[in-house]
């Protein structure tokens, strides 16, 4: 598909474990730039009470779920206490064509099915860290969402994630919100000037090339 716009956009994919900041920091992002689109996930649970198909999820059922993935259909996709969940192709290389950024919240294994997609060159992982674990375990116990049990339970599933830092292109320790935002917004300007983000530059240097010869 030829891109409609002077820069392509980025997939850019915020991982942590849960605690880290990364839904704090990805609405700051949101604030900063409102242009960012968010990957609006598939699933085949149920729909929940207030939710709404296509802006919470794309609620759809398993065998339709099933045929999106063998079809490729999917960027990434995981089977998760009984539900699929998955990020539709479509949308995003639409997006990323329109020059626009597409906002990932999903963990290292979704994140590695996109890094090897046929949109991998257009990728930007990002990984966020705790200052500590003692820090990471306050923050669970202090914004009041979960019960003890699960809170152990996110713990524990906490360095499993962790594990996986090194396979992410920025790596960023989350101990102040403010620096860790700037540190992001300073990436995101920097990769959207990527020479492969600009497909119109090479336009640009043939017309250089034109001028070059007609004035030597």
């Amino acid at each position: 598909m030829t891109p409609t716009h002077p820069r392509r956009g980025l997939l850019i994919i915020l991982s942590s474990p849960s605690g880290a900041g990364k839904s704090t920091l990805a609405k700051r992002l949101r604030a900063w730039d409102p242009t960012l689109a968010f990957s609006v996930s598939a699933t085949t649970r149920a729909m929940r009470p207030g939710e709404v198909d296509g802006k919470d999820y794309h609620f759809t059922d398993e065998t339709a779920f099933k045929t999106m993935v063998a079809d490729g259909e999917m960027l990434e996709h995981a089977h998760v206490f009984g539900n699929f969940y998955g990020s539709p192709r479509g949308p995003v290389s639409d997006a990323i064509d329109q020059g626009k950024d597409v906002l990932f919240d999903i963990d290292w294994q979704g994140a590695q099915q996109i890094a090897n997609s046929s949109l991998r060159d257009h990728v930007l992982s990002i990984f966020i860290l705790p200052p500590s674990i003692t820090e990471l375990r306050r923050r669970l116990q202090t914004r009041g969402q979960d019960s003890a049990d699960v809170i152990a339970r996110r713990m524990q599933k906490s360095w499993d994630e962790i594990s996986h830092w090194d396979s992410y292109d920025f790596v960023l320790v989350n101990d102040d919100l403010d620096t860790t935002e700037a540190q992001l917004k300073s990436i995101i300007a920097a990769e959207r000037l990527r020479r492969i983000q600009q497909p119109a530059l090479m336009d640009h240097v043939r017309s250089l090339q034109t001028e070059f010869g007609e004035t030597s």
